[in-house]
Order: C-alpha cells, then structure tokens, then sequence
C-alpha cells in the first residue's frame, strides 16, 4: 500500500505522521488493517477508511501525550513525515523511558483488573445482569498486564498466541488464569459465528466508525485458518474496549445486555462467576507482590 499516496489524498500532510501496529511488526496478518496515526493534537476518535482493498485507521495523536498506554503504542512508530523532528523527539523520549512505560501500563491493568472484579462481586450481590461483563473486563486487563510486563504491546488479534508463546516465570503462570476465565475453550465456528454478530452490533453501536468490517474481516482470517482461540478472545478483546466506554451509564443501557450476552458469551452462574472473580483478583495481588518485590 502506497502510504504517502494515502495521505496526500486524504489531505493530511500538514503534520507528523507516523505508520503503527502490525503491520510494522514482524506478525501481522492479511487481516490486520494499516494504523496511520497523525499528530494533530486533535482528540477526534479513530477513523476507519478503505483504501484499495485495504483498511486504514486513521488515529489523531498528541507530540505532548503522557499516558503510558498511549505512549507504548508509539514505540517503534515508523515516521512516514517528520519535517520539524518534533515527532523523532517524542520517539527518542519514549525509547529511554520503554521499561518504565510498560512497568506503569502493566500496574495500572493490574488496578482495573481488580476494580473490575470489585464491580463483579457487586453486581451480583445487586443481581446487576452486567457482572458478568464485569468479569470478563477484569480477565482482559490481567491478560493486558502480563503482556506488558514481558514488554509486549496490547495487540488483540496477537496477544492469546504471543501469551503462549512466554517463557515459564512466577508472573506468566497467571497467563492459565487470564484465559480460563475468558473461556476461550468455548470456542467453536457456530458460537463464533453468533458472536460476530453481536460484536459487530456492539461495536456499531458504540464506536459508530466501521469497525465492523474489519472485525468482520479478522472473524473469517481467524475461522479460515482454524485460530478458533485466538478469535475468540480478540472478540472479547473488543468487546471489553467498547464495554468501557459506556461504563458510566450503563443504568441507562439496560438493553444491551441482550447483545452483550454473546457477544461476551458470559456466564449466567453467579457462583462461578464469584469464584472466577476471586481467581483474577488473587492473580492481580500475586503479580503486585512479585513486581513489588523486583
């Protein structure tokens, strides 16, 4: 894909512009989509274009940014344009700060994790019909935290394979946890199938920005080529990032649980959900200690 074609058509050569994700790693797929990420100082969210036969998603940056998530996102960014060197700086500065950054992301996933099961005890001392979202969020923030404390960067599509591929530690014992409780032994092409849909819903109803082809576009990736696991846990991946965003009003969003139901495929037993929580938030006091102590 001719980058540099793409940005001038789309009129966005006033700024530093720098190429993210996969595809500047050494395990992207077919699938995976061309992060453009133009340092505008806009706060707009992501925009999703298709260029050719290929998605673009168009991400509006800060050189000014602090948060550590943001900033890990950035590391290895390839500049496509830089006149000012502003946007080297910025790399230069998240270089030398590279294990601090991924050390604060991995203990900041830890505290949501362990909110997150807070808010699932609650809610089933509540019957609140959305603990077992709750759930979920905090398994994919302990898987979240384990990746970034073996240095790796948050990638949905990749993670499940790059968590299996760690080697044994204290810390990446917990990884057995993370996915047991997502459940991505469920996985088969029907419920796949079924959460999809759901997901794609879900998405469209919160982002509003066609993420849906692409999740569409990575369901068949992942189905064609028997990645039933790994599918089934960038679903839940996606799901938690979009749950998030409407964690604040979810009193008035009572109906979505109806799509959530599969497109989290969650537990309806209280009692195992209790005790996945208590797993996950076991797991988080356990990795606290262990990097307390490093």
């Amino acid at each position: 894909m001719d980058i540099k074609k793409f940005i001038a058509e789309n009129e966005l050569s006033n700024f530093p512009i720098g190429l993210d994700g996969c595809r500047i790693s050494d395990f992207h797929f077919d699938s995976c989509p061309y992060d453009v990420v133009v340092f505008d100082g806009k706060s707009e969210p992501k925009k999703i274009v298709k260029s050719g036969n290929e998605f673009v998603i168009i991400h509006h940056a800060s050189l000014s940014e602090t948060i550590s998530q943001k900033l890990l996102q950035y590391d290895n960014l390839q500049i496509i344009q830089d006149e000012s060197w502003d946007l080297l700086m910025l790399l230069s500065k998240i270089n030398k700060k590279h294990s601090s950054l991924f050390s604060d992301f991995a203990k900041n996933s830890l505290i949501e994790s362990m909110f997150c099961c807070q808010k699932t005890k609650e809610a089933i001392q509540n019957s609140d019909v959305f603990a077992p979202c709750w759930q979920k969020c905090a398994s994919y923030y302990l898987a979240d935290s384990i990746s970034s404390l073996n240095h790796q960067r948050s990638s949905p599509s990749h993670m499940l394979d790059l968590l299996r591929k760690l080697e044994k530690s204290s810390i990446n014992e917990h990884i057995s946890v993370a996915t047991q409780t997502i459940g991505i032994e469920r996985a088969t092409p029907t419920l796949l199938e079924r959460m999809l849909k759901s997901t794609i819903g879900f998405s469209d109803l919160v982002e509003k920005n066609n993420h849906s082809q692409i999740i569409q576009q990575k369901h068949d990736f992942f189905v064609e080529n028997s990645m039933l696991s790994d599918c089934y846990f960038y679903f839940g991946y996606i799901n938690k990032e979009n749950f998030i965003k409407i964690k604040n009003t979810l009193s008035r969003e009572q109906d979505l649980i109806h799509i959530l139901k599969i497109a989290f495929d969650i537990e309806s037993d209280f009692n195992l959900l209790l005790q996945q929580a208590e797993l996950v938030q076991k797991s988080c006091n356990d990795i606290l200690e262990i990097v307390s102590k490093a």
